[in-house]
């Protein structure tokens, strides 16, 4: 395991604020693990094979509450002591929640990952968690355990999206997490300002009105006249780069993609129109569209932005109105998700399986986790049956089923292009290209600005 202790501390040293990835980069390491469970017959066995837990404590390493609210809520016999601490049976549960701020949740994980090995047995990582961007960085390492090695097989994960176990399938072809989640994502509408704009609210008719990115654009200028923004740039980037014909990194170059520069094109001509603006994600300037006088026309997002992003509960909101409407929008795309992976060396082997296998494949904790949180989940049978009853009604969407929507999208995410290069590349970029929507630079500026950026953060990177 040396060489893979190696490559991660590597990592933790050079990636101060995001990660380099060591995914398809860890090509000098031989010392992968030999194959098992290979067939579910061999998975079965090895599921008998497991040790019995020993561990007293269970180690949960994340980054927010999500999966803690979420194993709280539905887990079978979660019991919560206090903010960090819960019980499962006799078992003590540990919380170590590290925001991903500063790549602050990252640098926490890739050192206490580096001492499982000497850890006491109740300092030990048992859980942790990933999102898609830095996944292949831990998944393509021996601290992630093979859900084979668990005793979980392909039967038991059949009913998920196919693109949920490729971002968490190592080299090897090894699976090493599983979600809950589905994230595929669309368009997010004002209705108030639809019907002000276009005259209706009905999601197959504003769909058709922003339905390849010239009606978008056509449409951008027509709230623009309304006195509506329509968004922010960095709403529409990651539409644009899930959508591009090759990676960002080919054979050690960076490729800049036709539609990476639709992307630019399409913001300049927008931002200069007034019809969007450059206000970055998260911060106040852009969530002022989740109230009315915010005047703004629409989000891109997932269904956990239903959850986390809207201000449901502030009766000052649209959404505490049923003020949104959802439709695929230009193009279809995915956004986010969170993933569980065992560690390897962990003491609750079974305690550890049976989250995993409750979480994120119980149709039945699925279907909750839907109608009570309004989380996309992954399951196909679940989406199906949620698309065709009223349990899949939002009601910050007023009343609307946006379940035929997401499942039908979840189906069309395409991975092909993805890299372990592709955080850095697409927040350097968008900080480049702020340069040259606010005036500050030509586009050839903001180019050259982030071929360097990306050299100096990828140093066997070249940049044409």
């Amino acid at each position: 395991m040396k060489k893979r202790i190696v490559s991660l501390l590597v990592l933790a040293t050079m990636t101060a604020t995001m990660f380099a990835g060591c995914g398809g980069s860890d090509s000098a390491n031989t010392e992968a693990p030999a194959d098992t469970a290979a067939t579910e017959t061999e998975a079965t066995e090895a599921a008998a094979e497991l040790p019995a837990d020993t561990g007293k404590v269970l180690n949960i390493q994340c980054w927010n509450d999500e999966f803690q609210s979420r194993l709280k809520s539905h887990y079978p016999g979660y019991e919560e002591v206090d903010a960090t601490h819960g019980k499962i049976g006799d078992v003590e549960v540990v919380w170590t929640i590290t925001p991903s701020t500063d790549n602050a949740y990252q640098n926490n994980l890739d050192e206490a990952l580096l001492a499982q090995e000497s850890a006491a047995a109740d300092d030990k990582v048992d859980l942790f968690l990933v999102e898609a961007d830095y996944a292949l960085k831990y998944v393509d390492t021996d601290y992630a355990m093979a859900l084979a090695d668990l005793g979980i097989t392909d039967a038991d994960l059949a009913d998920q999206y196919t693109y949920t176990q490729s971002i968490v399938t190592d080299s090897n072809g090894k699976l090493k997490g599983s979600s809950w989640q589905a994230c595929s994502a669309g368009f997010i509408y004002n209705r108030e300002a639809a019907k002000e704009v276009l005259g209706t609210d009905d999601p197959d008719e504003v769909q058709a009105a922003v339905a390849d990115w010239d009606k978008y654009n056509e449409t951008a200028a027509k709230v623009a006249e309304a006195g509506y923004t329509m968004c922010s740039v960095n709403d529409t980037f990651r539409v644009y780069s899930n959508n591009v014909s090759g990676k960002w990194v080919q054979d050690g170059k960076v490729v800049m993609d036709k539609n990476i520069e639709k992307w630019i094109d399409d913001s300049k001509a927008l931002v200069d129109a007034k019809a969007e603006d450059t206000d970055d994600l998260w911060g106040d300037d852009w969530a002022k569209g989740k109230n009315p006088e915010g005047k703004v026309f629409c989000y891109f997002g997932p269904a956990w932005f239903f959850n986390f992003c809207l201000n449901a509960d502030d009766p000052a909101s649209i959404a505490s109105q049923g003020g949104w409407g959802y439709c695929v929008g230009p193009q279809s795309y995915y956004w986010g998700g969170t993933w569980i992976c065992a560690a390897t060396g962990t003491d609750n082997a079974n305690l550890v399986k049976d989250i995993i296998l409750k979480m994120t494949t119980d149709k039945a904790i699925l279907k909750d986790i839907a109608t009570q949180d309004q989380d996309c989940v992954n399951s196909k049978s679940v989406l199906a049956e949620l698309a065709s009853t009223d349990d899949g009604n939002i009601a910050l969407l007023g009343g609307q089923n946006p379940y035929k929507q997401l499942a039908d999208g979840a189906e069309k995410v395409d991975l092909s292009n993805i890299s372990a290069y592709d955080q850095g590349c697409n927040e350097e970029l968008q900080k480049a290209a702020k340069n040259y929507f606010q005036g500050n630079a030509t586009k050839e500026e903001a180019l050259d600005m982030f071929k360097k950026a990306i050299v100096e953060k990828y140093p066997e990177l070249t940049a044409e």
